[in-house]
C-alpha cells in the first residue's frame, strides 16, 4: 500500500490501527520516503501451534531427584 505524505498526515491514527502485514510506503512527490511496518509480536502465531504435536510424559514439575528437607 502506498500513500502520500499529506494523506498519511490526515489519516495517521486510523492507519496506525490498521497497518497491513506488508506495511505502508509513504511517498513525497511520488517518491518513496518511508516504510511503516507493523511490529511483529512473534508470540501470537505460536499460541496453539503445537497442539497435537507434543506429548508430555512424567512429572514436568519435578527435577527427578529425591531429597529430604530435614537432612
Amino acid at each position: 500500500m502506498e500513500i502520500s505524505a499529506s494523506k498519511f498526515k490526515e489519516q495517521c491514527l486510523s492507519l496506525l490501527d490498521n497497518i497491513p502485514p506488508e506495511g505502508i510506503i509513504v511517498t513525497k512527490h511520488g517518491k518513496p520516503v518511508a516504510r511503516l511496518l507493523p511490529v511483529d509480536s512473534g508470540c501470537a502465531s505460536l499460541i496453539g501451534s503445537m497442539k497435537g504435536k507434543v506429548k508430555v510424559s512424567g512429572d514436568v514439575f519435578s527435577t527427578g531427584i529425591r531429597w529430604n528437607a530435614e537432612s
